[in-house]
């Protein structure tokens, strides 16, 4: 049938099964937006109070889902107010597709009213991305988007439609999507016997989980695993709920921001296996001083991650799901009962306190986790308050903590909240804040209260960019610059102006 560009951009979407979508309308993609109206019993599009929160959102919800997330933008500013959210998705490997429009082809290049090169902005940031400059290319164009979101190790992918092409017709065959299967890895005998070996020898191993679990959908597969060589396990922030934080074995996360007993533990192991996680700076300090006792085994889908942080013993480049399978049916049970007690010797004698006179971050996340009976799906910001949920809050499962890791993005949280309770409705849903982040995208309450969106809000204003100046305590001789927050805003206010409900707590309810 013969349809106009913008008609074939929703009908792509319908291909794939979207039915929600985040954004905000301009100019140049107007006529998307006119076809959005004509299949708005189709598609609900969700009218963001900023473009930024529109990404967010749509990396929110593809994180709960497990689905590609959606956002758009007009040419110019509305594009490059995605970026942010790009690079939030990047980082993390999270499956996007954003849909910007620019100015018709005669006017490219010429500095058209609100013309920018997206593609070259984004290209840093983004799995691939695309110009189409002809309506016969735009629903290959918009499939393959789809397909690189979503295969292999995910991420981020831009389409940039040029505003004639949207107006431009052409013949539509709908077309069922390609399934995407999961790559299929041959691992050498020579490459699993090494591991098992390594397995076998060791008496001190250590298990250390990141996001590629949680992308892979292995968490079944890493029980098995973990119970089958009888070891403690550490997490990665973006690792959380790939291995349940209230089993024995769970020792806490790992690094600058994890427990005494994780970080003393993977100093003493003598194998350290890590499953999907990229080793940052944040985790390992020292490159040089790293599990300097242990030997390392590295399963990754990403080849490029392999040494690349840290100098493993062996790399295994394969889905987790089925490098962790295949060791399984290989495996033996092993016993490490003197390590493990010696683990939970360190969980005694260092555990996570804080003052309990006061009212204080962990404490209010330890009440959200008993209200809630670990069954919550908690975003935050970025600073304290994500610290606070990480260590606080005992994730069961995978997909329960949504939080900006790898870019560490304040205003991440409240965008992304609202994404994750449009994908999973019947869940509560908790956005965790700082007072610094929260004023970074507050205008988002009024897209939760417009669309009557349940979500949650907890801010914990310390009246300081509290992080920022814990390093300054720290290392810059208490000097501090740009971190006060010491000002009149009322946040309750602030809320209830935009159309939310707002409570003030200031004190521990006896």
């Amino acid at each position: 049938m013969l349809l106009t560009g913008a008609d074939i951009v929703i009908e792509c979407l319908l291909e794939q099964g979207v039915d929600t979508v985040f954004g905000y309308p301009g100019g140049t993609i107007l006529n998307v937006y006119d076809s959005l109206y004509n299949y708005r019993d189709k598609i609900h599009h969700v009218l963001t109070s900023h473009e930024q929160g529109a990404a967010h959102a749509a990396d929110g919800y593809a994180r709960a889902t497990g689905k590609v997330g959606v956002c758009m933008a007009t040419s110019g500013p509305g594009a490059t107010n995605l970026v942010t959210g790009i690079a939030t998705a990047h980082m993390d490997s999270v499956p996007l597709v954003a849909i910007t429009a620019n100015v018709g082809v005669p006017l490219l290049g010429k500095d058209s009213f609100q013309e920018v090169d997206i593609t070259g902005v984004t290209m840093p940031i983004t799995k691939h991305n695309y110009i189409v400059k002809d309506v016969e290319d735009l629903a290959p164009t918009i499939r393959k988007a789809f397909q690189i979101a979503k295969e292999g190790r995910p991420g981020p992918v831009l389409v940039d439609i040029t505003k004639d092409v949207t107006s431009a017709k052409c013949e539509y065959h709908s077309q069922k999507p390609e399934s995407i299967e999961r790559r299929s890895y041959t691992y050498p005998t020579s490459t699993l016997k090494q591991a098992i070996e390594m397995i076998e020898k060791s008496e001190k191993p250590f298990v250390f989980v990141g996001g590629g679990v949680v992308r892979s959908h292995a968490s079944e597969e890493l029980r098995e695993f973990v119970e089958k060589i009888d070891a403690p396990v550490t997490d990665s922030l973006m690792g959380k709920g790939s291995f349940d934080g209230t089993n024995p074995r769970y020792t806490g996360m790992l690094g600058m921001h994890g427990t005494k007993t994780s970080n003393f533990g993977v100093s003493k192991c003598d194998l350290l296996v890590a499953v999907g996680a990229r080793f940052s700076d944040r985790v390992i300090g020292n490159a040089e001083k790293f599990a300097r006792n242990a030997k390392i085994i590295h399963i990754d889908v990403d080849e490029a991650e392999i040494n690349k942080n840290v100098k493993v013993d062996l790399g295994i480049v394969g889905d987790a799901k089925s490098v962790l399978n295949a060791l399984n049916l290989l495996l033996k049970q092993q016993n490490h009962s003197q390590w493990l007690k010696e683990i939970r010797a360190l969980k005694e004698q260092y555990p996570l306190s804080y003052d309990t006179d006061k009212l204080t971050g962990p404490y209010v996340i330890e009440q959200i986790e008993a209200l809630t009976d670990n069954n919550a799906i908690i975003c935050t910001e970025v600073g304290q308050n994500q610290m606070w949920a990480a260590q606080y809050y005992h994730f069961k499962r995978p997909c329960q903590l949504i939080t900006s890791g790898g870019l560490g993005t304040m205003g991440y949280g409240l965008g992304a909240s609202i994404g994750v309770k449009y994908g999973k409705p019947e869940q509560y849903v908790f956005n965790i804040a700082g007072d610094g982040c929260f004023r970074m995208n507050m205008n988002e309450l009024a897209t939760a209260s417009r669309y009557q969106v349940p979500i949650i809000e907890v801010i914990l204003n310390n009246h300081v960019l509290g992080m920022v100046r814990q390093w300054q305590t720290l290392f810059y001789g208490k000097r501090y610059s740009a971190t006060i927050l010491d000002d009149k805003v009322d946040f309750c206010k602030t809320a209830e102006g935009l159309g939310c409900k707002a409570i003030k707590v200031t004190k521990k309810k006896k």
